[in-house]
């Protein structure tokens, strides 16, 4: 039993390329490339079919940046209030430690 072929991405845009180019019957570029007839249609489908989301890529990265940028932004938002927070949470102990202690002296005075 013989095992199945297979063929990469590069092999295939060439062979689909041809065929869309139809300098060659279906037939003649099939037994050129040692290929079926249909193998080389569907190839052909499968490329008509999703050759329109090569070209949105770009957009879809532009998105990404954009998003990434928006994230940034929320979190460096959120690092300036965690800061500012901790500050006041240090300030707020410092001045209960001195009411604390002045407490302690009214006590013992």
């Amino acid at each position: 039993m013989s095992q199945r072929r297979k063929f990469n991405s590069q092999f295939k845009f060439k062979v689909v390329v041809e065929a869309l180019s139809e300098r060659l019957p279906l037939h003649e570029l099939a037994k050129k490339h040692d290929l079926h007839p249909n193998q080389i249609t569907t190839w052909k489908k499968e490329f008509l079919k999703n050759g329109a989301e090569i070209f949105g890529k770009e957009k879809a990265s532009e998105e990404k940046k954009e998003d990434v940028e928006s994230l940034y932004k929320v979190i460096g938002q959120q690092k300036m209030e965690i800061d500012f927070l901790k500050k006041a949470l240090s300030r707020n102990r410092v001045s209960r430690k001195e009411k604390h202690t002045s407490a302690r002296r009214k006590k013992s005075a």
